[in-house]
């Protein structure tokens, strides 16, 4: 048996620790210090890091855990993330051992071109592609490849529980409030999320359920949805064009 504990870090990041009683691994270090304080306060040992993606906020600890702890790093080899010491692709799987869990690797383009998504039985670690009631923005690649990676994570069975990498559940849920502000799962995810962060607990993981009803990025055949982005000129209701439509807004939002 293991947990899943999020470690926050810098602004609004969350550094995702899976463990037992003595082992651990982590998911998108961005800093060092609250990983060693984790591991420090649990009596662990660190025996594997895996990366989503290479952009700093998700990498920026690794230099430093592996000055102190000889493991590998998992990932999609980039120039930008030199520190990847095994190098995944799609179809590859992480088995960490001492944990009982082995991962499938995704490859998700869209957000940037390195990004992958570690998939388990009800497990997906899924950096800044998937957000709570959100998607990540599109700096390179396409939003073609973007818009087939969220739907591909969409088709993972609904009790998919989705770590993200940031804690944006509230501002995302602004912008889905104003798409549908009819939907009941939206003001009633609104309403938990509010209740959470008064709480100053995590709004994630979620579910790929409640990501469907909830998430305007995961919904864009929806009428009232597409009747929102109509009144603002929107012509194209293709289910591409009303994501293109959705990610440009939320761009400016």
């Amino acid at each position: 048996m293991f947990n899943i504990t999020a470690i926050p870090a810098l602004q609004d990041n969350y550094i995702w620790a899976i463990h037992n009683d003595r082992h651990a691994a982590v998911v998108d270090p961005g800093e060092a210090a609250p990983v060693q304080a984790f591991l420090d306060t649990h009596g662990l040992q660190l025996d594997a890091i895996l990366c989503t993606h290479r952009h700093a906020d998700h990498t920026g600890g690794i230099a430093k855990l592996r000055e102190v702890y000889n493991v590998p790093v998992y990932g999609r080899w980039h120039a930008g993330n030199p520190l990847v010491s095994n190098k995944l692709h799609e179809g590859d799987q992480v088995k960490l051992d001492a944990l009982g869990i082995v991962f499938d690797v995704l490859e998700i383009p869209g957000h940037v071109n390195d990004h992958l998504a570690y998939l388990a039985p009800d497990i997906l670690f899924c950096g800044d592609t998937l957000f709570g009631a959100g998607c990540g923005g599109s700096f390179e690649g396409t939003l073609s490849q973007l818009h087939r990676s969220l739907q591909r994570l969409a088709q993972l069975p609904d009790s998919t529980r989705v770590y993200s990498g940031h804690e944006y559940t509230a501002a995302n849920l602004r912008f889905a409030l104003a798409c549908e502000p009819n939907n009941p799962d939206i003001q009633q995810r609104d309403n938990a999320t509010r209740r959470l962060r008064d709480a100053k607990q995590p709004t994630v993981p979620s579910s790929i359920a409640l990501e469907k009803a909830t998430n305007p990025f995961l919904r864009c055949t929806q009428p009232e949805l597409i009747h929102t982005l109509q009144q603002q000129g929107l012509t194209d209701t293709s289910e591409f064009s009303v994501f293109t439509a959705l990610r440009e807004w939320k761009n400016h939002f």
